[in-house]
Order: C-alpha cells, then sequence, then structure tokens
C-alpha cells in the first residue's frame, strides 16, 4: 500500500469518528452520557462493505468515510495498519479480526471475495441465516465475544439478525496496554469531579508529575481555553491524547471540534513537567448506527440500495443495509487501558419494487411549462398558463 493512502485513510477515519461523535451526543440525553466509540472498527466494516456498493451507495458511505479514494484501495488502506494486530510481550496487545458471514449458498462475486481477502485476510463464513437466524447469530456474537477476551458480549440483536439476512459483516478489536509511566496506586484519591449538570461526586482519581506531551491554548474554529495531555503506552507506538476544555467549556468545545481544530491541538504537544490528575473510569456503550449514519449522509444504502457489487447484477435477490451496530468499552486505571469494540453490518434481501400504479393528471388549473435542451439541460422557454383561452 502507499503509505499516503494509510495516511489519508487514517485522518479521513479520524474525521469520520469526530462526525459520529457529534452525532450520537447532539441530542440532550446523548450529550450527557458516556460514549466510546471505535472509529477504526466501523471504518473497517464499511470498508468492507464499501467494494461492493454501486452508484449514490457509493457515494454516499465514501463521503461518509472522508475518501476519495477507488473503493479497493480504500479497502486495502483500511486494512494496512498494523496489519490487524499488534504485540509487544505482556504489555501491548492489540488485534483485530474481519468476517464476512454469509448465507449458505450465496453466490458472492468473485472480485469482492477477492478485495476482502486481499484487505482484510476475510475469507467466507457461512451460516444459515434463511432457516436459523437465532443459530446465525449465535455463531456471529460468539466469534466477536472470543476475538475482544470477552468483553464484546450479544453484539447484534434477536431483531438484528434476521431470516431476510443473507450476509453479515464483523469488526472485533481488543487493546490491552500498560503505560510506558505507570500511575502508583498509592497517589489514587477521591477527589472531586465537576459534571455537566454541576454536580460534583468525588471519584476515584491518578496522580502523577512527570515529562509528558502538553499543548494548551484558546481561540481558533473552538474559541474555548483547552489543554492537552498524551499518555504513551509501551513501545511508544501507541498513545492516548486527553483534551480537556476550560470548565464551563465543555459543549461548546465538542459541539465545534473538527479534524482541523484536532489536528492543530496534537500538532501542538511538546514535552513538558506535568502535574496530571487523572479519574479512573470504566463504562460500555452500544449503539444502533443507523440513526447516526442517516444523519451523516448515509441513506442510498437503506432506502434505495445497489450492493450488486457483492452479488452480482443478475441476483434474485436485491440487497439492502440492514442492522449497523457497534458495541465497545474501555477501562483506565493505574497500569493501563483495556479497550474492545465489536462492529457490525447486516445485508438483508429487500422486498422486490413493487410495480408502479397508473395515475391520472387533469390539467384544469394553472402551470407551468419548460422547454428544454435533453442533451445538456438548457432551458430554451420557461413560462406559466393561467388562462388557456388569453391571446
Amino acid at each position: 500500500m502507499d503509505p499516503g493512502q494509510v495516511a489519508a485513510v487514517a485522518a479521513g477515519t479520524s474525521a469520520f469518528g469526530l462526525d459520529l461523535l457529534h452525532a450520537l451526543t447532539a441530542t440532550p440525553d446523548g450529550a450527557g452520557r458516556n460514549v466510546v466509540v471505535s472509529p477504526a472498527g466501523l471504518a473497517s466494516v464499511l470498508g468492507m462493505l464499501l467494494p461492493g456498493a454501486r452508484g449514490a451507495t457509493a457515494e454516499e458511505l465514501a463521503k461518509a468515510l472522508h475518501t476519495g479514494l477507488d473503493p479497493r484501495q480504500y479497502a486495502l488502506a483500511v486494512g494496512a495498519p498494523d496489519g490487524g494486530s499488534r504485540a509487544g510481550g505482556d504489555q501491548v496487545v492489540l488485534r483485530r479480526s474481519d468476517d464476512l458471514w454469509t448465507q449458505q449458498g450465496l453466490a458472492v462475486a468473485p472480485e469482492y471475495l477477492d478485495t476482502l481477502a486481499a484487505a482484510f485476510d476475510t475469507g467466507v463464513r457461512p451460516v444459515d441465516f434463511a432457516k436459523d437466524p437465532a443459530g446465525a447469530r449465535r455463531s456471529i456474537n460468539a466469534a466477536v465475544e472470543k476475538a475482544t477476551e470477552g468483553r464484546i458480549k450479544e453484539l447484534f440483536g434477536p431483531r438484528q439478525i434476521t431470516a431476510d439476512t443473507r450476509l453479515a459483516l464483523t469488526d472485533a478489536l481488543y487493546l490491552k496496554a500498560a503505560w510506558a509511566s505507570g500511575f502508583k496506586p498509592a497517589n489514587t484519591s477521591e477527589r472531586p469531579f465537576h459534571r455537566l449538570d454541576g454536580s460534583t461526586p468525588s471519584v476515584s482519581t491518578m496522580s502523577r508529575t512527570g515529562a509528558l506531551r502538553y499543548a494548551e491554548g484558546s481561540g481558533g474554529i473552538v474559541g474555548e481555553p483547552w489543554q492537552a495531555v498524551e499518555l504513551p503506552y509501551a513501545g511508544g507506538g501507541l498513545a492516548m491524547d486527553l483534551i480537556v476544555p476550560a470548565q464551563g467549556g465543555y459543549t461548546a468545545f465538542s459541539k465545534g471540534l473538527d479534524q482541523a481544530q484536532l489536528d492543530r491541538i496534537l500538532g501542538g504537544l511538546d514535552e513538558r513537567s506535568v502535574d496530571l490528575t487523572l479519574p479512573r473510569f470504566h463504562f460500555d456503550t452500544a449503539n444502533d448506527l443507523v440513526p447516526a449514519l442517516r444523519s451523516l449522509g448515509v441513506k442510498a444504502a437503506f432506502d434505495a440500495p445497489d450492493f450488486t457489487g457483492i452479488t452480482g447484477i443478475t441476483a434474485k435477490e436485491p440487497l439492502g443495509l440492514g442492522a449497523v451496530v457497534q458495541k465497545a468499552t474501555v477501562e483506565v486505571n493505574e497500569d493501563g487501558t483495556v479497550a474492545a469494540a465489536g462492529s457490525g453490518a447486516g445485508v438483508a434481501a429487500m422486498a422486490a419494487p413493487a410495480a408502479p400504479e397508473s395515475v391520472q393528471l387533469h390539467i384544469d388549473r394553472p402551470f407551468l411549462f419548460l422547454i428544454r435542451d435533453t442533451a445538456d439541460g438548457r432551458p430554451l422557454f420557461l413560462g406559466q398558463v393561467t388562462d388557456p383561452q388569453a391571446s
């Protein structure tokens, strides 16, 4: 893979992640809850789907993913980083696995399978959605649970895999990483934490002082003051970045944060001596991502889908995107971080389009008219008729 394409896809995935986070926190209920998403996980699932999409379906998916690459090149780039896994002894473990689950006997286009094999090292795992959707769902969920060390259970719910499902695409991501320099448990204490609603509970808070990459600023696109710090994991290849708006400024800052601003914040990190406190946290998030994707402009995949690149244009059943789900978990403590995510998309057989009903048009009222060049669309004449008898 061209390193430039891999870097471009990484930046696009980051922008996609910000879009996703904004969509999930756009409501008052969403804005006030903890949220963790895996942009890389969902980008992988949609990256597996994209080579099979055509027309507006492909265009909308590509736009949401912030990519202008050919679908095959995008798949190769999104599947390229770390080869799906990274290990550093007991210090850092990063594993990713991608699977394509298909209805037994479904004919899948060889070109589509070749792309998935080259990009994601993914073969076909046949199940019988039509006759045993519950059994198929159990198999898929069990594979994701195993790949995430038991952290992600029941990725797909009972109504998300049905007898109409023909394919399911899944990504499982698991990370266990120790800090390069950990927090001493003896320094952990109860400290106040200021919630958005104004309440101030005491929470278990870690503490350390030392050299870390740090930045601060205000103004710019977001306009709110902020501080940022980077906590590296062992081995130097991974890090956690924390961005902290000033008290009272979180809502405005988070809504205004875009990829350009994020790039400026991370680009400004420089080594400083930092007296840092950080609450311990551990929570899970489960999201039905269909509404979020729709808000990002992915509509044709659900409403007027064209996935003929998966099964070919002569397939008996048209396919459409159904469920898109993600479950994620993150735990941060004195030793480091354990995080996992399962992402999935179900592709179902769509009902054949109904024959159009006959219509009636009696022009018995004022009307507009247009005379145009159909080759280039130029309007030659445009007018209205309010009285046919008038001269």
